[in-house]
């Protein structure tokens, strides 16, 4: 109960910091202070990612960043690194027909994230987590990091999509179909900020999986989350419990916490990052 109070304190006042008493916000933080962050989080940057999308009758458009920005606020209270603002700027094609849904082009997207990076990259970010909170996002990300090989850079992008499956003492789902603001993200929400979630209304449109295509395995076409969820609702929200959700976001929390550390100790990707511009240079020397 005492941990329950305290998260929801701090969702409520909005401000995260780390235990040199500095804000783990970027836009929270001075232009000296700025210095002293990059310095104390070792050139460590956090780019949570979400997106604005419907989530069901019964969730906030933002939850995916809601969610993304919470686990990773909380995570910078173990392990100190600078969390860049609000960013919403990805694939989300799929939901345009839906109110609310905020959808970038392609182009757009990439070219977007790409300055940002190099923007963050500029100010002392030489590793950057992107944390991905949106499913949409599950290829558009180690794409956009591969492409890093394309053009040489400074820095190292790293991706981390956490996913809460098999977790030893993870509380039973009661639902089958569970993808999109079903019963786990539901009671994700529920922790992270509980006066958005409507659980009354969850029952108001179907979650159900319409199964409208009938395709070969391994074929794969853009209109499948169409033709399977037309409502952009997956599962049964109503189902979550405020302990799946306790759960599910501390252990969200000690997974960024740990990539943080970990990406702090490497030494080895830029290194090798560095060799490959180098080599590519010259293809042809490349001891065959």
């Amino acid at each position: 109960m005492r941990r329950w109070i305290g998260l929801l304190m701090l969702a409520v006042a909005g401000s995260a910091w780390g235990q040199a008493g500095l804000s783990t916000k970027w836009e929270e933080l001075t232009g000296p202070d700025f210095i002293k962050a990059i310095q104390q989080s070792q050139g460590v940057c956090l780019l949570p990612f979400g997106i604005i999308e419907k989530h069901g009758p019964h969730l906030p458009l933002g939850t995916d960043l809601i969610n993304v920005r919470f686990a990773v606020e909380h995570a910078t209270q173990q392990e100190y690194a600078v969390i860049f603002p609000a960013y919403y700027f990805g694939q989300i094609a799929e939901a345009r027909q839906q109110p609310g849904t905020v959808s970038y082009s392609m182009h757009m997207q990439l070219a977007l994230l790409q300055e940002t990076t190099d923007e963050m990259a500029r100010n002392g970010c030489k590793k950057i987590v992107i944390v991905n909170g949106h499913g949409g996002n599950e290829h558009l990300l180690p794409y956009f990091a591969q492409s890093q090989l394309q053009t040489p850079h400074d820095y190292v992008v790293y991706v981390y999509r956490w996913s809460p499956s098999s977790l030893p003492g993870r509380p039973p789902l009661h639902s089958k179909t569970d993808m999109h603001a079903g019963e786990s993200e539901t009671a994700h929400t529920m922790a992270s900020r509980p006066d958005l979630v409507h659980t009354d209304r969850a029952n108001q449109e179907s979650g159900a999986d319409q199964a409208r295509q009938h395709l070969p395995e391994g074929v794969y076409t853009g209109i499948w989350w169409y033709a399977r969820f037309p409502n952009h609702y997956s599962g049964n929200g109503s189902l979550a419990t405020k302990e799946l959700g306790e759960f599910d976001m501390k252990a969200w929390e000690d997974g960024i916490a740990g990539v943080i550390r970990a990406v702090k100790a490497d030494n080895v990707s830029l290194e090798l990052q560095n060799q490959f511009y180098k080599d590519a240079e010259h293809p042809l020397d490349t001891k065959q």
